[in-house]
Formats: C-alpha cells, sequence, structure tokens
C-alpha cells in the first residue's frame, strides 16, 4: 500500500470528474501515491465512465449518500495508508501539489495535517472562499481565512507565501495523517456538510498537533459545485454546524459565555433576515437553533469522549478578538490588517 492515498468523493459528479479528475491522475504519478474515488451512490453515469476512462483506479462503491463526512468516514476506514489527501472532486491540481506537503508529513511528526493555496478555479488570481491560503477562526467561532475574510476575497499578490501554521485546514484539499484522523473520530457524521472539517482540525489542534498551510502547492478550486453559496441549506448548515463546533471544542471556561453570546449574535443576524424579506435564510437560523438543541445530549456525550485526549487549549491560531467587529466597525478587510 502506497504511503497518500488521494480520496475523491463523489455523488453524480460525472461532469466534474471528466472536467477534474485528469488533472489529479496526471499530477499525482508517485510511487508513493493512490487515486481513489468513493462513491457516495450516484445515480449518473459516474461509475460507468471511470469504469471506462479510468479501469485502473480504486473505486469505492458506497451503499447510500453518507455525505460529505459519513461518505469520508466509510471510504477511509477501508484504507491503509499513512496519509489521506480529502480532495474535492471540483479540484483543478497542479503539477507540483503532492510534494511540498508530503515532505513536511514525513519529515515533522507535530503537523498532523495540511492544506495548499487554494485559488479560484474561475478566477486563478484569486483565492477561493474555502481555504485560501489558510484556514483561522476567531474567539466566537467564526472562520475565516488568510486571503479571504467574510465575503471580501483578496487577489493573489504573493503576500502569503510563506509556509504557516494555521487553526485549520479546507476540506477541499485536506493532508491529514491517517492515524490521527481514525484517533480524532474522523469526519463528524451529524454535520452532514460544512465546517466538518474545521471541527477536525480544533480535535486535532486540542491534541497538541500543528496544522500548516503550504503555499508552494498550489490547487484550484470551484467552490459551491454541490451546493450553492447562496443556498438557504447552506445557511442552516453552517449555522448548525458551528454550534455543533463549539458545543464539542470550546474549553470549559469559555464555554458558556461563548455560546450565550453566539445565541445573541444569531438571534440578531435572524431578525435582519426577517427585516429584510429574506424568509428563507430566517427560517434557516431558526430550523438550525432547534436542531441544535435537540442534538445537545449528543454533543455533549461527544465533548465528554475527547476530554481525555486534549493537552491544549489555548491555541495562538485562534484570533483572540472578534472579526465580525473588526470588518464592519474597524474596517478591516483583509488578513494583512489582522494582529494575532
Amino acid at each position: 500500500m502506497n504511503r497518500i492515498g488521494i480520496v475523491i468523493l463523489n455523488w453524480n459528479g460525472k461532469k466534474l470528474l471528466e472536467t477534474f479528475l485528469p488533472s489529479v491522475v496526471a499530477h499525482s504519478k508517485r510511487e508513493w501515491a493512490d487515486v481513489i474515488i468513493a462513491d457516495n451512490a450516484s445515480s449518473d453515469d459516474s461509475i460507468a465512465f471511470l469504469e471506462k476512462e479510468y479501469p485502473d483506479l480504486q473505486v469505492i462503491q458506497l451503499d447510500k449518500n453518507y455525505g460529505f463526512a459519513d461518505g469520508y468516514n466509510k471510504a477511509l476506514e477501508q484504507l491503509s495508508h499513512s496519509y489521506f489527501v480529502l480532495l474535492n472532486s471540483d479540484v483543478e491540481v497542479t503539477e507540483n501539489w503532492l510534494d511540498p506537503i508530503y515532505n513536511h508529513l514525513e519529515k515533522d511528526p507535530s503537523i498532523a495535517a495540511a492544506q495548499p493555496k487554494i485559488k479560484a478555479y474561475h478566477n486563478k488570481t484569486e483565492f477561493e472562499y474555502a481555504g485560501a491560503s489558510g484556514g483561522f477562526i476567531d474567539y466566537l467561532g467564526y472562520p475565516f481565512c488568510r486571503g479571504r475574510i467574510l465575503d471580501q476575497i483578496e487577489s493573489d499578490r504573493n503576500q502569503y507565501n510563506s509556509e504557516l501554521d494555521i487553526f485549520w485546514a479546507s476540506g477541499a484539499s485536506l493532508f491529514i495523517r491517517a492515524d490521527v484522523y481514525k484517533k480524532s473520530g474522523g469526519l463528524d457524521g451529524d454535520f452532514f456538510a460544512h465546517m466538518e472539517e474545521i471541527d477536525l482540525c480544533w480535535r486535532i489542534k486540542n491534541q497538541g498537533y500543528r496544522i500548516i498551510s503550504e503555499p508552494k502547492s498550489t490547487v484550484y478550486h470551484v467552490g459551491g459545485a454541490t451546493l450553492p453559496n447562496h443556498s438557504s441549506k447552506k445557511l442552516y448548515l453552517n449555522f448548525r454546524n458551528n454550534l455543533f463546533m463549539l458545543h464539542k471544542n470550546l474549553p470549559e471556561n469559555k464555554f458558556c459565555s461563548i455560546l450565550l453570546k453566539r445565541m445573541v449574535l444569531d438571534g440578531i443576524a435572524a431578525m435582519k433576515f426577517l427585516l429584510s424579506g429574506e424568509f428563507s435564510n430566517f427560517g434557516a437560523v431558526f430550523k438550525a437553533h432547534l436542531s441544535y438543541y435537540s442534538m445537545f445530549s449528543k454533543m455533549r456525550e461527544k465533548r465528554t469522549k475527547m476530554i481525555p485526549f486534549v493537552t491544549k487549549t489555548d491555541h495562538k491560531e485562534m484570533y483572540k478578538n472578534s472579526i465580525i467587529f473588526d470588518f464592519y466597525l474597524r474596517k478591516k478587510k483583509h488578513f494583512s490588517d489582522i494582529t494575532f
């Protein structure tokens, strides 16, 4: 078995495979790397396409659509590689995308996960929303990136070309040690999709491991290929999963105060949607909170299960201020404006 398993999760994505799989196959020809397709019970012609065009690739056929999180869990439990790369099906990779990160993982056991520089497929001079040049969160749990704060996306002018310790690595192209993935419980299937990689990375950080961004490796991501960015379902998942993530990972001394603040801020967001006539978005926030309350006991159990593995709760990669406050009131629109 080779060292790296590059796993692409597919669900009715034949057109994406036709477009993006050629670059992955062409630029991943290493004696230590395998390209694997995990199929979430597609009903299109994905499997027939793979059998015809890529007969040498391993295909893991799942019995139903498990979503992003459990789809990967079900697939990765069948593999025995040393490292996994969770790669979205709408990602174009470049010639040298594997080697810089693989070398880090081989040389430094303190690094558990990493991501390349992620740029926009349709505008290759800009960073891509989901990861950019490395992910961070503020103390309230709001995620942002080196190259993207809220909806403000920067052009890549080589300003973030240094290797850097980050808080989370994007699930669009996530390199991770297989043993750490499994010890940490993998992606949380209750998330279904969205923010599950941030939750996983937080668990990894709490165990004392490092996560890095390595811009010497570059990929291009479409983003929103499965669920549109302005979808009320995506909004629901983001609000709900953010609460799940906070519940599972916040240190005990900050748990109640942070969750209370988030309840207030989510309420303000919901009222803004309502007053703006965005009723589907208001409903998404309301439904997200109902779902969180119904899952409260289960999240508490997951939190308790991870406590014995926690060795560190204070992370320098967590922004100690509010990114929302800084963005709207202090007009800090770029990552370089922020001081950790």
